[in-house]
């Protein structure tokens, strides 16, 4: 498998819409509305959706490249994946978040969707929703300066990253749900990640049942 890339332009990068910054939902009233939802409709996402769930989770928000969560250093240990099934416009495929360009690049060709929900323990919600997002973690990115600590610092930004995800979720009419239990190894091989990186977190996204 290859080390991870620095972010850039390449044949198999997929532009994305641009994030909306205005809502009829406020950040108090998807507070109070924000859920587990394990059930999903048969309805496909679309592009402009799934955009703005990525960019909540780590879109750069600053000309400096600070993002939507904050990041222990500013080093950005965490790498977003899209496992898309049934988004409109999108070939089913795996494909990884460029926050820098708010972009897609692919990883893998096909609907994974099934092989993640196996590497999940079988859980549903993997694959019944049209899309999951996977966050990872490369942690020499932040433990080269904070050691050890710098484990515990990815794995706050991660929630951090989660929680906008599904606040973002609750503001469009979404669900989702922060999925924590899978063997990561087989993550990593069902989605084609490369082997130093460490997945996190799964959250499955998709119109609530």
């Amino acid at each position: 498998m290859p080390a991870s890339r620095t972010p850039g332009q390449t044949p198999d990068t997929i532009e994305l819409p641009e994030p909306s910054l205005q809502s009829d939902t406020s950040v108090e009233m998807a507070l109070q509305q924000r859920r587990s939802v394990r059930e999903y409709s048969p309805a496909e996402l679309t592009l402009a959706e799934v955009a703005q769930l990525l960019w909540a989770a780590q879109g750069v928000t600053h000309p400096e490249g600070r993002r939507t969560a904050p990041s222990g250093g500013a080093l950005y240990p965490l790498e977003t994946y899209l496992a898309a099934g049934d988004v409109a416009g999108l070939s089913a495929g795996v494909y990884r978040y460029l926050p820098a360009l708010h972009a897609l690049e692919r990883v893998t060709a096909g609907d994974r969707r099934t092989e993640l929900s196996r590497a999940a323990l079988g859980q549903s919600p993997v694959w019944q929703a049209p899309a999951g997002i996977i966050l990872a973690a490369v942690y020499p990115r932040i433990t080269g300066k904070y050691g050890q600590r710098g484990i515990t610092y990815a794995h706050i930004e991660a929630g951090a990253a989660a929680q906008n995800l599904a606040l973002q979720a609750v503001s469009l009419g979404l669900g989702t749900v922060c999925m924590g239990a899978f063997q990561d190894s087989a993550v990593v091989r069902a989605l084609g990640l490369p082997e130093d990186q460490v997945p996190l977190l799964i959250l499955p996204v998709g119109h609530v049942e």
